[in-house]
């Protein structure tokens, strides 16, 4: 298990090393220069010029990603120059708002997605199942902001159940953050459980036409014993890439989500600083976001290698 855990270890550095330089030159080669944004009205040739050379805007591309990558192999991601916030301190106070986020979306995707993909497995090709099946094909195609603006109409705006936008931190009053995140949550889950759904339910029909359930229904076993316990286990390792994958859009969604319900996460702040042009934000959260994706990925085959253990000595 240690040499598989190493070997995976090994597999990040090139790929942690091609998200950064694909971050830095996708934020280094946007049209304008950061220089008369940061100056503004006061911006003069001679200020210009001075600012550019204090910032190292005037060196080759090459040596600013060098520079950029040893301060942030240190630690040191940049600091915004409209707040003088450092990044690590804004990912800091809106990290946690798009976790929970993100957490409440995909347990709320796992409980309606999962249940929906056993009920058709066990009922392949019934009327429920070819129904359900079609249900999650039109999701499939439904944009996330507008899922967002028909549940605040419905549940904020004629119920009057759930706020429409805010947020109240859990610390301060945990019933209000729920309150205040449900709405939210739900948008991301409505998108997320049809892919959970149609991956578990292939895999589960699959499975159940394997010898060994035969064998344990010829046993006597419970149905319930053989589909949760025989059928589910060896489904869920498709379930589990399909969960890891989701985090990627899920924060692809929190963009949307966050600025359509003002919740003060991540999305929020990488929205706020394209529009405001903060580069050095943008640069340092696209990083830990891209970074942080990349090491769901290698958990992701950390499960894969528990659950199956071929894969860790590589016969699978």
């Amino acid at each position: 298990m240690l040499g598989f855990v190493a070997r995976r270890l090994l597999y990040l550095v090139p790929v942690l090393v091609a998200v950064s330089l694909l971050t830095f030159l996708i934020a280094s080669l946007l049209p304008g220069d950061l220089a008369y944004v940061i100056l503004g009205d006061q911006a003069t040739p001679e200020k210009v010029e001075a600012l550019r050379h204090d910032m190292g805007l005037d060196q080759p591309i090459w040596w600013r990603y060098v520079s950029w990558l040893g301060h942030v192999l240190q630690g040191d991601f940049g600091r915004s120059f409209r707040t003088g916030q450092t990044v690590l301190q804004a990912v800091a106070e809106r990290l946690p708002v798009s976790l929970e986020l993100m957490f409440l979306a995909e347990i709320i995707g796992l409980a309606i997605g999962v249940p929906i993909a056993i009920a058709c497995a066990v009922r392949s090709g019934s009327t429920f199942d070819r129904f359900m099946t079609g249900s999650a094909f039109g999701m499939l195609s439904v944009p996330t902001f507008l899922s967002a603006i028909l549940l605040i109409y419905l549940f904020a705006v004629e119920l009057r159940w759930l706020p429409a936008t805010g947020y109240v931190p859990f610390g301060e009053d945990p019933v209000a953050n729920l309150r205040f995140l449900v709405l939210p949550a739900l948008t991301l889950a409505l998108a997320e459980w049809p892919g959970i759904m149609r991956v578990l339910r292939s895999d589960m029909i699959a499975t159940l036409q394997e010898d060994y359930i035969a064998l344990a229904k010829a046993k006597g076993l419970k149905a319930s014993r053989i589909l949760f316990v025989h059928a589910l286990k060896p489904s869920s390792l498709t379930l589990i890439t399909i969960t890891g994958i989701n985090i990627g859009r899920l924060i692809g969604g929190a963009l949307i989500v966050e600025t359509i319900f003002a919740l003060p996460g991540i999305g929020r702040l990488l929205v706020g600083a394209i529009y405001t042009r903060d580069l050095i934000i943008l640069q340092g959260v696209v990083l830990l976001v891209a970074a942080g994706f990349v090491l769901m990925n290698f958990i992701v085959d950390l499960l894969y290698a528990v659950l199956d253990p071929r894969i860790r000595h590589g016969h699978a």
